[in-house]
């Protein structure tokens, strides 16, 4: 069978090819998308290549243009370049072996065939000859184009050892089969759930790597399942694990927080591309097994698990090595908040309360809600449409009330400077309990979040402390400055 390759860079390779006297494949995930007919662009390509893939690499570069770079890995024999949208990695035919308690292959020479048979499912084992006599030919010893028209995954050889020597290879398989909405065949998900101990060698960066490629499906619910039904959930998320059941007492149950979890997950990501803010969804209950009570009076209650939720994220997040950084502030920032538009949905809406979400949400405030609304999962439609209609009502306050107030990321009208300034003053408490009474003033809307209103508070509030405005301001004698800077 031949493979159409559409792209110029195919026809420079094969050249090359040629002068060197070698032969060469395109070879893995950019023969099978192209099989699948699934969009490519920003593509890896893989190439393998009889001999040195360093030297056909540079020799490649050099005929594309001059300014090219060629990165070149020699512990792993592979050398890469940047060319327009594609980047393209070179690699020596090899063979590999594996120490037990490694993830690092030992490398040795070997034929295309041998380099197919280490690849880790068959329809990523499908190569495409690049050379002149053989040009398009499909080099298919596995089966991979078969498995690709059942849309099954399977393993090139026993499946035992593919997971056993690289452990990796298990969660590849599930985000395979999440991203293509493949199925793993019966054999090699038997593999995966005996071996899904060996998951424990695999660091956390390249599992994490797996997660969110997971995470960034269309319906990343289908990789979390297979991820339980595997036992690698428990491992190597055990929070999430344990979201997992119901529980009944005196006839009252709550419901399994695991699959309502997953629904909102795939509810956020109909309508949302932010990795983050799907992270959010997934994590938002993450607390509710650690929360959980119950009472004859109230049933099952869940008291806090936004507030415990949000101190788990950090922890959650440094174990899995994702990142320490405002990313993860703002997963926190939404589970700790995710309850409070729910709240304001079921009551009647004040400007205070609006006002208080507006300055805790700041410029998440749109995805806080898109949040909470993928949270809605009841069966009952009337139920989950009366929720909906509310809040696009709380949606339309927040409008109003930005418009009149104007405090998302609220700054007050009065700093703290100009507070010491007036009172003649330092840095201290009375500079903090001043600056407190303006802002919650404002919130609950008893000023206006205006300058003038806020600074004749500021001269109230400041006498009831027994401050009064510096002579150098134009004010009567005041306090002076301490000597602790007070």
């Amino acid at each position: 069978m031949q493979i159409c390759l559409y792209d110029q860079i195919f026809r420079v390779i094969s050249d090359v090819l040629e002068e060197e006297k070698t032969t060469g494949f395109v070879i893995g995930g950019y023969v099978r998308d192209l099989l699948l007919g699934r969009e490519i662009k920003n593509a890896d390509i893989d190439i393998v290549v009889k001999g040195s893939g360093e030297n056909i690499a540079k020799k490649v570069a050099g005929r594309l243009g001059r300014k090219i770079k060629v990165t070149v890995y020699r512990n792993f024999g592979t050398a890469m370049f940047s060319y327009g949208d594609y980047n393209i990695e070179f690699t020596g035919a090899r063979k590999e072996s594996y120490n037990r308690n490694s993830r690092k292959p030992v490398v040795e020479n070997g034929t295309i065939e041998e380099d197919q048979l280490r690849r880790d499912f068959t329809i990523n084992a499908l190569a495409v000859s690049l050379n002149k006599e053989t040009w398009e030919t499909l080099i298919d010893p596995f089966g991979g184009l078969e498995d690709l028209k059942k849309r099954i995954l399977r393993t090139p050889s026993d499946p035992d050892k593919t997971f056993d020597d690289d452990p990796l290879r298990m969660m590849r398989a599930v985000r395979f089969a999440t991203q293509l909405g493949f199925s793993i065949d019966e054999i090699t998900f038997s593999s995966i759930i005996r071996n899904r101990e060996r998951i424990r060698i695999v660091s956390a960066e390249r599992i994490t790597t797996e997660i969110n490629k997971i995470m960034m499906c269309v319906k990343p619910s289908v990789g979390f399942m297979l991820l339980d039904r595997a036992g690698l959930l428990e491992l190597i998320m055990p929070e999430v694990s344990r979201l997992k059941g119901t529980e009944k007492k005196a006839g009252k149950g709550h419901k399994d927080n695991f699959l309502h979890t997953l629904e909102v997950l795939d509810n956020l990501s109909a309508n949302s591309n932010n990795l983050w803010l799907r992270w959010a969804a997934l994590l938002h209950d993450i607390a509710k097994p650690v929360t959980r009570k119950y009472s004859e009076e109230t049933g099952w209650t869940f008291h806090n698990h936004e507030f415990i939720g949000a101190k788990m994220v950090p922890v959650i997040f440094r174990r899995m090595k994702l990142p320490m950084n405002e990313n993860m502030k703002y997963v926190s920032k939404l589970v700790n908040l995710h309850l409070r538009p729910i709240v304001l949905s079921q009551e009647t809406v004040t400007d205070s309360a609006v006002r208080r979400l507006l300055f805790e949400a700041g410029d998440d405030i749109d995805d806080l809600m898109m949040l909470c609304e993928a949270d809605i999962t009841s069966k009952n439609e009337k139920k989950k449409n009366r929720h909906l209609e509310n809040f696009r009502l709380v949606r339309k306050k927040l409008v109003e009330i930005e418009e009149k107030d104007a405090v998302r990321n609220f700054q007050p009208p009065v700093s703290g400077e100009e507070i010491m300034a007036t009172f003649g003053i330092g840095p201290g408490r009375e500079v903090g309990i001043i600056k407190n009474h303006i802002r919650e003033a404002i919130l609950d809307g008893i000023i206006p979040n205006s300058h003038d209103a806020a600074r004749d508070l500021m001269i109230k509030k400041a006498a009831e402390i027994g401050l009064k405005p510096s002579e150098t301001n134009g004010g009567s004698a005041g306090q002076v400055p301490r000597e602790d800077g007070r």
